[in-house]
């Protein structure tokens, strides 16, 4: 039996590194958001799919029968996608999605679908599928610590990458961005070309950089007070330092972005979930109170007040309803739902259906809603909508269990690290659009998948060949 699963190991060993190597390079391509860019993502992701559930053929769940509960989810989102893409009979579309009927009518059309974007509707279908298989991979290839350990910091290393790259622009006064040459603005954006897409990215790398934090974290409940004041000292200036100064390094480029809302989702899932920790996690360390504390000295009164927290400040006190026209939108996109309540108007299709609906008032071009919650409304209707509350409720209900069932250290960081990047995303999508970045959207699909890892991964030592 240790034979056969040395054996798999094996197998998976080599796709778990490319799949590394995906993760930290998602980002780079201006954060995957372009179609040249996410399409060569997707082919990665789907070869290396196809190849590791050959390879694990012969297991009998092909390692992700455990988590099905997940994937059968997932699996009602993508055929609710596919729905709304494939041709129907015209009683059929009037009976579903009558304004889907009227348009096509109106255009007449001989093909009739729930979608009235069926071309963009398509292109969403196929990055739904990459996601899926993105989870799949997660599940079947983060199988034990070592390799929970190694997804986080390259996470960390991807986000203190871009934070560095961010922050050296606007430092160096830089004219245009060294890769594609793009015009460099007073704001931070890293690879990416929305500031507030790239505040998101740090915001979840940040969460793996925590997570990695906690996860170190020793249990002292049982030794002396000059064992646990060296605890803590170490677990603040030793092994863990350069994972702190990385952590410095993402706070500074997330300020640097002048992101309102991503860094108020930050600051705010951290001490919530932090707070939470600490009630939840049994046998917890000191050093977790004293991290949590020392985060918030650190990063929000010292480092950040350097790197332009004012202004930050500053333009949250001046948003007003009067200078924004985001709640036009809001106000705007509302009447789409209920001309399309069940099915929506299709993946990928507000932009193309809701300048029917855009008032003289709103005179900007607006190609997604600045609300992910109510742009999921409008094109997945109330259906899709549903799912996707469940999806993210069942995560942060898996992440806060394992946070307080589970005793392997590494757990109790990892579902920190998910209940923290799940709630930033909420507070984020609230105002933006972060999900529709395909670099966002693929950590945080690898983060649903953690949650289920954290959950009901059993460890357990490998055993060399």
């Amino acid at each position: 039996m240790n034979h056969i699963i040395s054996q798999l190991e094996h197998k998976r060993s080599a796709p778990f590194y490319i799949f590394l190597a995906i993760i930290f390079l998602l980002p780079i391509p201006l954060g995957a958001n372009r179609p040249w860019a996410w399409s060569a993502f997707q082919l990665a992701i789907f070869a290396l799919t196809f190849y590791t559930t050959f390879t694990l053929r012969a297991t009998k769940d092909i390692g992700v029968y455990k988590y099905k509960s997940m994937v059968f989810m997932w699996l009602a989102f993508i055929a609710l996608a596919l729905f709304q893409i494939i041709p129907l009979p015209s009683a059929v579309v009037s009976l579903l999605s009558p304004s889907s009927l009227d348009l096509y009518q109106t255009a007449n059309a001989t093909s009739f679908y729930i979608s009235t974007d069926h071309g963009q509707s398509t292109v969403n279908f196929i990055k739904l599928l990459s996601l899926f298989c993105l989870l799949i991979l997660t599940m079947q290839l983060v199988n034990n610590e070592r390799n929970i350990r190694l997804l986080l910091i390259t996470m960390l290393a991807s986000g203190t990458f871009q934070a560095l790259y961010g922050s050296l622009e606007i430092l160096l006064g830089a004219q245009t961005s060294m890769v594609f040459g793009l015009e460099v603005k007073e704001t931070a954006t890293g690879s990416f070309v929305y500031r507030n897409h790239y505040a998101n990215f740090l915001m979840l790398c940040l969460s793996a950089g925590i997570g990695l934090i906690v996860a170190g974290l020793e249990r002292d409940n049982l030794l002396s007070p000059k064992d646990r004041l060296r605890s803590v000292a170490t677990s603040l200036l030793g092994s863990k330092a350069i994972i702190r100064i990385c952590l410095a390094v993402m706070v500074i480029g997330l300020v640097m972005s002048r992101s309102r809302m991503g860094n108020t989702a930050f600051f705010a899932s951290a001490a919530i979930i932090g707070l939470i920790a600490l009630v939840l996690i049994k046998n917890r360390s000191s050093g977790l109170l004293v991290f949590v504390v020392s985060m918030f000295i650190v990063d929000l009164f010292i480092v950040s007040a350097y790197f332009g927290l004012a202004r930050v400040k500053d333009r949250l006190e001046q948003t007003s309803l009067d200078s924004e026209s985001r709640d036009e939108v809001i106000r705007d996109a509302f009447p789409i739902i209920q001309d399309f309540p069940l099915f929506g108007s299709g993946g990928g299709s507000f932009y193309s259906i809701f300048p029917g609906y855009q008032h003289q008032d709103v005179y900007a071009f607006y190609d997604h809603a600045h609300n992910d919650f109510l742009q999921f409304a409008i094109e997945f209707g109330l259906i899709g909508t549903f799912l996707l509350l469940v999806i993210m409720l069942f995560t942060v209900y898996k992440a806060l269990r394992a946070m307080h069932k589970r005793k392997n250290s590494i757990f109790k960081g990892l579902s920190f690290a998910v209940a923290m990047a799940v709630l930033g995303m909420c507070i984020h999508m609230s105002v933006d659009f972060p999900l529709q970045g395909f670099a966002n959207a693929s950590y945080f699909v690898v983060f649903i998948a953690l949650a289920m890892i954290a959950n009901g991964l059993k460890i357990r030592r490998i055993q060399k060949a």
